[in-house]
């Protein structure tokens, strides 16, 4: 990112369901924004309904960026969030716009605010090992295991965080060094933190039980939009599968996990707006940690145009 533009990077963040895409809109009718998405799953192409992608009339009317980049058979990282963000912040400036940066990844933000750590890439090899263990002992079992190589990462991560399990697996057997220990370094020149300063607008609940409310009926409207036909046309490419990224997505892992035959609508329903809630909960828990956020409650009748208010004074 080019070090003569120091303008702030301005984030709307807040957990799925806060309503972050109404109020980029919203400000999209008052500036010329370009939307840039901070979404793992919204950059897989046929995730539509599940990731609550924008809609083609929504792209029309404001750029959005870092949408259907890749298919679902292939991974996407923090690192190449990192990297195709500057590219867009850069190209909207360019235009004479103003980039907003929304969405609820939180590791994707701290990568490009806070740079990336020197972790070793991925090794299909040891992942496959990994998930063949994990297959015949179980997760819990495999999170007990990291628990003894490393007990910080393990003591933050759920007993069937599976993802970040072997992620976590995998690097301490790859270095010898537990993961906790090597973020804890300082980072390598190319993933250094940005030099630019950044600013937060957090959409956040008084009520968490607001927000429950809301994931419930956001799921089931999401099933009335048809998402068990997207997840039906995904399986029957024949060539995808849960250990992917994309379909590990929450709501769709639930949704293959229903279509395989485990459990009816009803629990197919509970399992997906569990697994929801506990995805924003640990969103509000990285929000929190940020002291310097502006926070929007985002219960209240007034919380658009609140937020708007506040982009607007932190854009300036």
């Amino acid at each position: 990112m080019s070090t003569q533009d120091q303008h702030p990077l301005i984030f709307l963040m807040g957990p799925t369901g806060a309503g972050k895409s109404a109020v980029a809109m919203a400000l999209a009718a008052q500036l010329p924004i370009d939307i840039v998405s901070v979404d793992s799953a919204q950059v897989y192409r046929g995730l539509d309904i599940g990731t609550a992608k924008p809609s083609l009339a929504e792209r029309a009317l404001v750029p959005h960026w870092l949408l259907d980049l890749l298919d679902p058979s292939q991974a996407y990282s923090a690192a190449r969030f990192r990297v195709d963000a500057q590219v867009a912040i850069e190209a909207i400036r360019a235009k004479g716009r103003i980039p907003l940066l929304v969405g609820g990844t939180m590791l994707y933000a701290r990568a490009l605010v806070g740079g990336l750590d020197d972790l070793p890439s991925a090794n299909p090899a040891l992942r496959a090992q990994l998930e063949a263990e994990a297959q015949a002992d179980g997760w819990p079992t495999m999170h007990a295991r990291l628990a003894d190589l490393d007990p910080v990462t393990a003591a933050r991560l759920s007993p069937t965080d599976s993802q970040r399990i072997q992620r976590a697996l995998e690097v301490v057997m790859l270095t010898g060094t537990p993961l906790s220990t090597l973020q804890g370094r300082p980072k390598g020149s190319d993933q250094r933190a940005t030099d630019q300063p950044a600013h937060f607008v957090s959409l956040e609940p008084r009520d968490r039980s607001w927000l429950h409310q809301r994931l419930e009926t956001r799921f089931k409207d999401m099933v009335a939009a048809g998402l068990l036909d997207e997840v039906r046309a995904l399986r029957a490419r024949g060539d995808l599968h849960t250990d992917l990224p994309s379909i590990r997505s929450v709501g769709y892992r639930q949704v293959w996990a229903h279509l395989d035959g485990d459990g009816d609508l009803q629990a197919m329903h509970d399992r997906a707006v569990a697994a929801t809630r506990q995805l924003a909960k640990r969103q509000l828990t990285w929000l929190r940690s940020n002291a310097q956020r502006t926070i929007v409650p985002c219960d209240t009748a007034q919380a658009t145009s609140l937020a708007v208010t506040a982009l607007r004074a932190a854009i300036g």
